[in-house]
C-alpha cells in the first residue's frame, strides 16, 4: 500500500466527529481513535513498515509508550528486525518496577514511534525515561501530527520530530477551544 492509500486507510478506520476532550486537555470536533487503526492488521502492518523505514544504520532499539505506541512499535520491529521495548505511562508498584519493559541499553540509539501527537507530553516523557538509562533517542516519529504544537514541544525538549501524516495530509479539522 502506498503512502496515500495508508493514510486514507487511516482516516477511513479511525475518523470520528463529535465533542471530544483530548489528553492535552483541549476539545475537538474530531478524533482520530487509534486503536480503531492499530486493530487492523493490514493497515497496522503497513505502519509499522512505514515507521520502520525512519531507522538508520546506526539505530539499535525501537520504543513506544504504553498503551497506543506499543502496538506500533511491536509491527516496526517486527519490519525492521530490531527489538523494541515499552516505555510505561508510570512506574508498576510490583515486580521489578520499571518505567519500561523490555532492554535498553546504554548507548543504544532508539527510536521512538507514538500515535497521535497533539502537543507531544506523553511521548517527551517517554523519550526521557530512555535517556535516563543511557540511550539516545535518534527521532521521535507520530503516525498522526495533529499540527497543535507537539512538533514545536518535541523539538523544543531537544529531540528530532518526523510524523507520517499531518492533519493537514488527511484533511482534517483542527480542535476548537
Amino acid at each position: 500500500m502506498n503512502k496515500q492509500e495508508l493514510g486514507r486507510a487511516i482516516k477511513a478506520a479511525a475518523y470520528l466527529e463529535g465533542d471530544f476532550v483530548l489528553r492535552s486537555g483541549k476539545r475537538s470536533k474530531y478524533y482520530l481513535d487509534k486503536y480503531r487503526f492499530e486493530t487492523i492488521p493490514a493497515v497496522l502492518k503497513e505502519v509499522g513498515r512505514y515507521l520502520a523505514g525512519y531507522a538508520t544504520e546506526s539505530t539499535t532499539r525501537i520504543a513506544g509508550a504504553e498503551l497506543g505506541g506499543v502496538a506500533l512499535a511491536a509491527a516496526a520491529s517486527m519490519s525492521s528486525g530490531l527489538p523494541f521495548v515499552i516505555i510505561r505511562n508510570q512506574k508498576k508498584g510490583y515486580g521489578t518496577g520499571k518505567l519500561f519493559e523490555g532492554v535498553i541499553e546504554k548507548g543504544e540509539t532508539v527510536l521512538l514511534v507514538e500515535d497521535i501527537a497533539t502537543t507531544g507530553g506523553q511521548v517527551i516523557e517517554a523519550a526521557k525515561v530512555i535517556t535516563d538509562q543511557g540511550a539516545r533517542v535518534e527521532k521521535i516519529v507520530a503516525v498522526l501530527d495533529r499540527q497543535e504544537g507537539a512538533r514545536e514541544n518535541i523539538e523544543g525538549a531537544g529531540y528530532t520530530f518526523e510524523a507520517l501524516f499531518t492533519s493537514a495530509d488527511l484533511g482534517i479539522g483542527v480542535p476548537t477551544t
